[in-house]
């Protein structure tokens, strides 16, 4: 096959072709070129090889970069992302960034910037963790989580180990804390019965489930009090108190240091709370209790 301009109508372009040969319309690029990398010219190949080996960079390379990187014409190029699908570079560039914006693990797979960038990294998310939590709005939720009468604490695929350290840390405070849903089953049964009297803490990091908003809609209308720990993503919900932790890292995966530094904050704050109240079903009585069935069931070293 030449490296010439494919005639109008070819069934990558338009992706109308027999047997959904074309472009899967919204898919990334990746799948794109899995599905039509036999029909592509040997020089469109060595650019598309090129990008399967570098998806990480591709919100920042231009097309002429991509051309010279992978020994092809900027046109090959060009013409590689028109059969693709894409109007230019910048429309695959723009879906790079959506992507890693959304959670997708795309981002530098071979030690760029190192270990000094995500710790970088890191810092910045700490530090705009502890600035939202400036006004006041730890302590209010510390408050509702102690106060309550009954504590679940929910999360979804990545932000269920969020909320099962959470709910562990919780349960040194206070009595009464659920992890929903439990293993192999639905969240249906774990809110049935919770209300105005109750706190669900609600932890909800990008990439959540479809449902996620139909729970929020589920407590809102039976007027459960919910605290909201999710990243800066979910947008238009209506909580008691949101608590949003920052994710985003150079790596391709996003990182949860900012939510577990959370959780020890939240729960130090709930455990503060119930002291201060004097509630006698936690505080320093119960975390001595628990110590010493550690102890009286040799669970620990």
């Amino acid at each position: 096959m030449s490296d010439a301009t494919p005639p109008a109508g070819d069934d990558l372009v338009d992706g109308s072709g027999a047997g959904g040969a074309g472009p899967v319309e919204g898919a990334g690029i990746r799948d794109r070129i899995d599905s039509g990398y036999g029909r592509l010219s040997p020089q469109e190949q060595r650019a598309a090889d090129f990008i399967l080996d570098h998806l990480d960079d591709l919100a920042v390379y231009t097309a002429t970069e991509i051309a010279e990187q992978s020994g092809v014409s900027k046109a090959t190029v060009s013409r590689l992302f028109r059969r693709l699908g894409f109007s230019d570079a910048q429309e695959v560039r723009d879906q790079a960034r959506a992507s890693r914006s959304r959670g997708v693990p795309v981002g530098p797979t071979r030690g760029s910037g190192g270990l000094a960038e995500h710790a970088e990294a890191e810092r910045r998310n700490l530090d705009a963790l502890l600035a939202g939590l400036a006004d006041g709005r730890l302590e209010r939720a510390a408050a509702l989580v102690a106060a309550a009468d009954r504590v679940v604490v929910a999360g979804f695929r990545n932000s269920y180990p969020v909320a099962l350290h959470l709910r562990q840390q919780l349960v040194q405070a206070r009595d009464d804390v659920r992890v929903a849903p439990q293993p192999g089953q639905s969240i249906g049964e774990e809110l049935v019965g919770l209300g105005a009297g109750d706190v669900v803490v609600l932890v909800g990091f990008r990439r959540r489930p479809a449902g996620f908003a139909g729970v929020l809609s589920s407590l809102a209308a039976r007027g459960v009090p919910v605290v909201l720990v999710a990243d800066p993503s979910v947008r238009g919900v209506d909580v008691t108190v949101r608590l949003d932790c920052p994710v985003e890292t150079p790596a391709p995966f996003d990182s949860y240091a900012s939510a577990m530094s959370l959780a020890a904050l939240l729960a130090g704050a709930v455990l503060t709370e119930t002291v201060r109240a004097g509630r006698p079903e936690g505080g320093r009585s119960r975390v001595a209790e628990i110590t010493e069935l550690y102890a009286e069931l040799s669970e620990l070293e």
